[in-house]
């Protein structure tokens, strides 16, 4: 395995978009549009500048057809809705770069070892031209900090064409995701008892301000989080776009 070097109550902004088979949704760069596609839950797809960028596969193939074989494959932890050592062999090329944790890169066989770059929190890694940055994703209520621990997992920003993307992974509203500056685009998750609830992940948002907002990863033992409240909280700052996608 490769180690990577350390390195409104206002007007309420919600941009409904279609699923992926409708063409996905759009972040500008200065190389090409970064277009996403929703997969189910916490998985998806991006596509920029020629590049098919798969995070957090699952599910199998089948759900990835549309987009062909990943060249890049980001894997925030072990859980199963986010780790699926199948799904990742079947969607990578042979050429892709897998990164993840050292907790992920454990869980495939040795074969895969020379496309796994390991990634720990605080570090940041070349790829191509675009670069990823492994940020800390964990839980900070004390009953639920067995679910995520710190240390063990990877939220992700990664710069494609100068758009920032932070991908949360699953986490609260941790310190280190209210420091972020400059997200173009932002993946949040919300759920209980997992993760955190909307008025937290809202928050946090008002607080990093992202262009715009993806909220995934939001069922739960209760079922589905409230997007409409989620977004009602958000929109205290007309400059947050909140983008709903087809994730179940």
């Amino acid at each position: 395995m490769k180690k990577a070097s350390a390195f409104a109550a206002a007007l309420v902004f919600i941009v409904p978009v279609a699923a992926a088979g409708a063409g996905g949704s759009s972040i500008a760069s200065d190389k090409g549009p970064v277009i996403i596609h929703p997969v189910e839950h916490a998985t998806f797809v991006m596509q920029w500048n020629g590049s098919m960028i798969a995070v957090d596969p699952v599910g199998g193939a089948a759900g990835f057809e549309a987009f062909g074989k990943a060249d890049l494959i980001l894997i925030t932890h072990t859980h199963g809705d986010h780790l699926s050592v199948e799904t990742v062999q079947a969607v990578a090329k042979p050429s892709a770069t897998i990164v993840a944790p050292k907790a992920v890169a454990e869980r495939f066989p040795e074969t895969d070892g020379n496309r796994i770059t390991v990634v720990a929190n605080g570090d940041s890694v070349a790829w191509g031209d675009a670069t990823i940055e492994a940020i800390p994703m964990y839980n900070l209520t004390p009953d639920r900090q067995s679910f995520h621990p710190k240390g063990q997992g990877n939220g992700y920003v990664v710069t494609l064409g100068g758009a920032r993307i932070y991908i949360a992974g699953d986490t609260e509203d941790i310190p280190e995701m209210r420091a972020l500056k400059g997200i173009d685009a932002a993946f949040v998750c919300m759920n209980l008892p997992y993760t955190m609830d909307v008025a937290a992940a809202a928050d946090a948002v008002l607080e990093f301000k992202p262009a715009v907002v993806f909220p995934y990863h939001y069922r739960g033992k209760g079922g589905m989080s409230d997007l409409k409240k989620f977004s009602s909280l958000v929109a205290r700052d007309p400059d947050i776009e909140v983008r709903l996608l087809e994730w179940y």
